[in-house]
Parts: structure tokens; sequence; C-alpha cells
């Protein structure tokens, strides 16, 4: 067993305060926490690399005792650096498996170099190698060398939770995401590579890179002389791009000059607005009917309001006149 620092962890531990009742919710899971432990002491070990025993005659304490490499002084400093005073979890984690580090630290380092598989892996069981899942640590979809075919996120990889199922990247779909979602092409495939590509932004469907290898086009773009082209808002079918290539124009729009412009419907004779004194406004490719500011809207028409009567009058009107008046 290492030796204790003067202020027993243990007693540090019945101190701390419990942690608040809402962060039972937030806590991470055992693999996690065993991860961050093993980065810790890997840190620790790296921190120590260079450090020696203090007491002044360090070739008697090399001889006479061991290396300060693999000391059980060194292991007392990576220990006692693990946890912050306030880290309960972690303070719990280290008091129940000292043991273990120590273990690992005087007779099994050499044989097993990697503590976190050793550790977190096949002594604690609370993780698992990566490209593996789940309870027993099984092979995700694809396998363990390139999980979803490198193209996705293996459920649970790396724990013992999730089903092993592939979460694809964009662009990529399929139970172990090697095929091409829409708007993408097959740029590689063999026995063991897929790889998709985005089509032009002109496609919809693709073969390749460019706005020829469309097999369809994208919404606001045509087939024209086997290349996707990109339609102007205002055009139904076009041969190019810009307002002068349209076939036909979109309803508010007309030929002017070979291109489709705005028809102004507000300046027709006898007005388009349905009701009595309403204003026209024009928009692109439309117009609005608005009552004036000031006006009421009625069914067929826009209403000047009625001149406000006095409201006293109304409400008070003035008394017949007394005896002494007539």
């Amino acid at each position: 067993m290492l030796p204790r620092a003067p202020a027993a962890l243990g007693l540090l531990l019945l101190l701390l305060p419990p942690p608040p009742p809402g962060e039972a919710t937030k806590k991470p899971t055992p693999c996690k926490r065993c991860r961050e432990l093993v980065d810790k002491f890997n840190q620790g070990m790296v921190d120590t690399a260079k450090k020696n025993f203090g007491g002044g005659n360090t070739a008697w304490e090399e001889k006479t005792l061991s290396k300060y490499e693999f000391s059980e002084v060194r292991l007392l400093e990576i220990v006692e650096g693990l946890c912050g005073s306030s880290d309960f979890e972690c303070n719990q984690l280290v008091e129940e498996h000292e043991e273990h580090l120590e273990a690992w630290w005087l007779q099994l380092k050499k044989k097993y170099p990697d503590l976190f598989e050793w550790f977190c892996v096949k002594t604690l069981k609370v993780c698992c190698s990566p490209g593996t899942y789940g309870p027993n640590c099984l092979a995700c979809q694809g396998g363990s060398e390139r999980p979803c075919s490198g193209n996705g996120l293996c459920s649970g990889d790396g724990s013992r939770q999730g089903d092993g199922t592939c979460q694809c990247h964009l662009g990529y779909q399929g139970p172990l995401c090697t095929d091409c979602t829409a708007g993408y092409f097959s740029a590689l495939r063999n026995a063991t590579h897929s790889v998709c590509t985005a089509c032009d932004e002109s496609c919809k469907t693709c073969t390749g890179p460019t706005s020829r290898d469309c097999g369809q086009c994208e919404a606001g773009w045509v087939q024209e002389d086997g290349a996707c082209v990109e339609c102007d808002p205002t055009c139904m079918g076009c041969t190019g791009k810009g307002p002068g290539h349209c076939k036909e124009c979109v309803p508010g729009y007309a030929k002017e000059s070979g291109q489709c412009t705005d028809v102004d419907e507000c300046a027709h004779a006898g007005g388009v607005c349905p009701r009595r004194n309403e204003n026209c406004y024009n928009t692109p490719g439309s117009f609005v009917c608005v009552c004036p500011e000031g006006f009421e809207e009625a069914e067929d028409a826009c209403m000047q309001p009625r001149p406000a009567r006095d409201e006293a009058t109304e409400e008070n009107p003035a008394p017949p006149p007394s005896r002494e008046d007539l």
C-alpha cells in the first residue's frame, strides 16, 4: 500500500460536501470518469519524468532504493495530483481503485503499457477498446478497425453503451455509410473504401462534379445543351443565365426589348383595384391595393369617416327650457 500524505484522503472525502441535488443528471459516464483519470495519470507521468529523490544523495537513493522512474515515491506524487480537493467523484474513484493503480505501476506496467486498456477496459470493465461498443464490447458495424467504413460514428464506440449502429457523416447513408445521398456522387468505391463527393450546385442528382454530369437539375435550373443552367427568377424555362434568356416570363412579367420586365399593373387604364377610392401600389411581379390613410375599409369601397360629433351633446342633450324661459 502506498504511504499516505499527511491529510488523509479518506478524511478529506468525509469532509467534502455532497454534490448538489441537480447534478445527478449531469454525471459523466463511468467510462468518461475512468478515461479522465487515466489522462491525468499519464499527464502526471509526463510532469514527473525528470524528477528524482530530493534528499541530496541521488546516487545513493537510486542504488539503495530504486530508480525514481519506477519508485513508489513518484507514484505517490502522481496519485496526489490526480484530483482537485473538491472533485468528489475523482477522489472516490482513486480511493476505490488505488491498489489497482499501484499494482499496475509496480508489477504490470511493462506487460500492459496502455493504462487505459488495462485499467478501464480489462480491469474495471467500464469502457471498450476503440471500434467496439456495448456490455460485451462487440465490434462496430464495418469492423473495429474502420467503424462505419470511416464515414460515420458508431453508436457507443469505446463505451459499454450504444447499439453499434452507424450515424453517417454528411453525404453518406446506408447501414455501413457506403452509399451516397442525393446531391452527392460516388467518387471512389472498392472493397475497403467509399468516397462520396458533392454534386455541382446546379444538380439535384449527378454522376460527376460538373454541371454537365447532372442526372436531374436543381429547382431554378434547367437542362440546356447537356448542362444545367440557372434560370432567372423572372423566367419560365430558359436557354441561359439572366432575364434575357427566358423562354417565357412568369406571371407579372412580360417581354420588353428581349428581357422579362415587371408589368406595372397600376398603370392600366381604368385601374385594377376592386374597391372605390383604393390606392394601387406596384410590386415586383404583382401589385397591392390599400385604402388611403384615414379611410375606413368597407366591402366595396374605402369610406371617409363621418365628421366627429360632440360627445357631450350626444350623451347629455340640452334640457328643455324652463317655464321662466318660455
